[in-house]
């Protein structure tokens, strides 16, 4: 055999061991998409854009409760769509009180004047330059969501979204920002041990370099959006809210109202979240009972 053709048999023998090409974005599949990495981890291929088939459709006026939170994201958004200058957002706060179903209101709500979103997770922001190159030259606009952000150390994602915010000699394109939700305001864990790098020189108070360090992260979003946890009042409202779009009866009964207190205080929070959740739970075992009578 010929050197050339025993050449030609290894390349055809390496070229089985590649990990297959990325396929290429259906853009017209879905208004969301998640980021996946190459087969095989980090450096075994590029990633691609995973249309997701079933979006949770979450309407912004079906929130309650976080009105001033709504106006702001909404605006920037909005700005954002109609191509003026728009920032990056950070919302931080408590667990369950409407972070992430913003986000999804808005995707819902503008999806057809071209807002698009794609979910990375944490561990793959490191890939945010290739997200920018596959999306740069695309006419939608495009939202990067990270949900529930939150840093250990200077990993990987920790600093790839620190060039990408601000700090690097390229930049992200005109058409994307990076929406991202954390029960963490600085997004990394705050010790005690921290608060003793802090030196005083005369009135002023000069914080340490790991403490600055941990704020300069969320320093580069443009807009800070904080959410607190809910009154008892609140509360019920939203409980009312969500049992009348499950079309549950009694939704405004005493009733319903001493149920969804308890559901709250074995769960420990009075969250919006907690309040779909005993709205759920009330309106199936209620369809379960009227079915039960029809039976009989």
């Amino acid at each position: 055999m010929s050197p050339s053709k025993e050449l030609e048999k290894i390349l055809e023998r390496l070229e089985q061991l590649l990990p297959p090409p990325p396929p290429p974005t259906d853009w017209k599949a879905s208004i969301a998409f998640r980021w996946r990495r190459g087969a095989g981890g980090r450096n075994a291929g590029e990633g691609w854009l995973q249309p997701v088939r079933h979006v949770h459709r979450m309407r912004l006026a079906d929130l309650q409760g976080i009105d001033a939170q709504i106006a702001k994201v909404e605006q920037n958004t909005r700005q954002f769509i109609d191509g003026k200058p728009a920032n990056n957002v950070l919302l931080t706060g408590a667990r369950g009180t409407g972070k992430s179903s913003i986000v999804k209101g808005l995707l819902h709500k503008y999806s057809g004047k071209g807002l698009r979103l794609i979910e990375v997770e944490k561990s793959d922001l490191a890939d945010l330059p290739a997200i920018v190159d596959q999306v740069a030259s695309r006419p939608e606009r495009f939202l990067v969501f990270c949900d529930d952000l939150t840093f250990h150390g200077s990993e990987e994602g920790y600093i790839a979204l620190k060039v990408a915010l601000d700090g690097s000699i390229s930049t992200t394109s005109e058409n994307l920002l990076i929406y991202a939700t954390s029960n963490r305001r600085h997004l990394m864990p705050e010790y005690m041990q921290e608060n003793l790098e802090t030196k005083y020189v005369g009135d002023e108070i000069h914080p340490g370099e790991t403490v600055e360090e941990k704020i300069s992260l969320s320093e580069r979003f443009g807009l800070w959006v904080s959410f607190y946890p809910f009154d008892q009042d609140d509360y019920l409202k939203i409980v009312s809210v969500w049992l009348e779009h499950f079309k549950a009866p009694g939704a405004h009964s005493a009733e319903a109202q001493r149920a969804a207190l308890q559901w709250a205080l074995q769960r420990g929070s009075r969250s919006g979240r907690v309040a779909w959740q005993f709205a759920r739970d009330w309106a199936g075992k209620a369809g379960m009972k009227a079915e039960g009578g029809r039976r009989k």
